[in-house]
């Protein structure tokens, strides 16, 4: 199981959490001036230690960019990672949800996610593998300015730490302005579903830490928690708001939303997305009874483009042949129906 078919705590609204942790070499300068050969010689000494523990290696610069756009689809790498040209290398313990970029901003990026409400236990994993590299190397330390990081923003605890919500209601009543206004006064900020500069999908939004320096991991992961469970709440009451005509109107979007999810003939990626938010929230306020956030959240993953054409027997020609395959997919995952491979025609 991973991450994304898998459902944690408040489910409803929260899809999963991350803990990453951002560390440097002492000895090497930073990734940005590495040449091929100090990368090269970093990811081994990295993958010494990591591999024997389970970690799959994976080369970026050996892999298609298909195959690397679905590492950024399944969130284990970022899209500048994914489409660096210098030696980088993903280290990769998928069913535990933990991943470490090589190389990449800075020379480790760990990273674990996990389903649902769980910052404590990702900030363990991530923690875990942190201290067994540390015993192998001298990481980059300032006593005055913690961490040391290639952007100065992360330095200090070198730890960001985000939480994937689910956030119709509030959405939908236009409370996100104000929102995304009070985390910024407590160092808290609102990104979209693929991290800064991306947009607010399917109402999934990932709410993190901004500050890195002059808190510890504690404070920052607690100060985190505590306004997620606001922000839940605050969802919940919205959603409990929504009745009469309101809620007869959004009944019918929702029903209609899953009908075409399981009948059509052709799906788009972003008609996906707003239809599977749409029947999510369907889920949580209890009018779709069988559709589950473990298919959704599978599809969430394995309907995007690169994952996708990867899954496909035969490369899909076009755009509408792939529109074809994911509708397929959906199907085969919401229905049960047979996965049709690619047609050629």
């Amino acid at each position: 199981m991973t991450w994304y078919n898998s459902v944690g705590k408040d489910a409803d609204t929260v899809i999963s959490s991350r803990v990453r942790l951002a560390r440097n070499i002492n000895g090497y300068p930073f990734a940005s001036k590495l040449d091929a050969s100090g990368a090269n010689e970093i990811i081994e000494k990295v993958s010494a230690p990591l591999e024997p523990a389970g970690f799959r290696k994976i080369n970026f610069s050996d892999l298609s960019s298909i195959m690397a756009t679905s590492y950024v689809e399944r969130h284990y790498v970022s899209p500048e990672f994914s489409t660096k040209e210098s030696p980088h290398a993903l280290l990769l313990q998928e069913n535990g949800g933990i991943a470490v970029m090589v190389c990449e901003e800075d020379h480790l990026r760990i990273q674990s996610i996990l389903p649902g409400l769980a910052l404590d236990e990702a900030y363990l994993n991530a923690s875990r593998v942190e201290k067994r590299l540390d015993e192998e190397f001298d990481f980059a330390y300032s006593e005055r300015l913690g961490y040391l990081t290639h952007c100065p923003t992360n330095l200090g605890t070198g730890m960001r730490a985000s939480v994937m919500m689910f956030l119709p209601a509030l959405t939908k009543g236009h409370y996100m302005n104000s929102l995304a206004n009070q985390l910024s006064k407590i160092g808290l900020t609102v990104r979209g579903l693929f991290g800064e500069g991306s947009g607010s999908a399917g109402y999934l939004y990932q709410i993190s830490n901004q500050v890195t320096l002059g808190l510890n991991e504690e404070e920052t992961l607690k100060k985190l928690s505590d306004a997620v469970a606001q922000i839940t709440e605050s969802e919940r009451r919205a959603r409990r708001s929504i009745v009469g005509e309101p809620l007869e109107r959004l009944t019918d979007s929702i029903l209609r939303a899953e009908g075409v999810l399981k009948y059509a003939y052709r799906l788009s990626s972003s008609e996906f997305i707003k239809l599977s938010a749409e029947v999510r929230f369907g889920i949580a306020l209890g009018i779709v009874k069988d559709v589950t956030y473990e298919q959704l959240g599978t599809l969430l993953v394995e309907a995007m483009p690169a994952t996708l054409t990867l899954s496909s027997e035969s490369t899909p020609k076009n755009e509408a042949s792939r529109d074809k395959l994911r509708a397929q997919k959906v199907q085969a995952v919401l229905r049960g129906t047979p996965s049709v491979t690619e047609n050629p025609s």
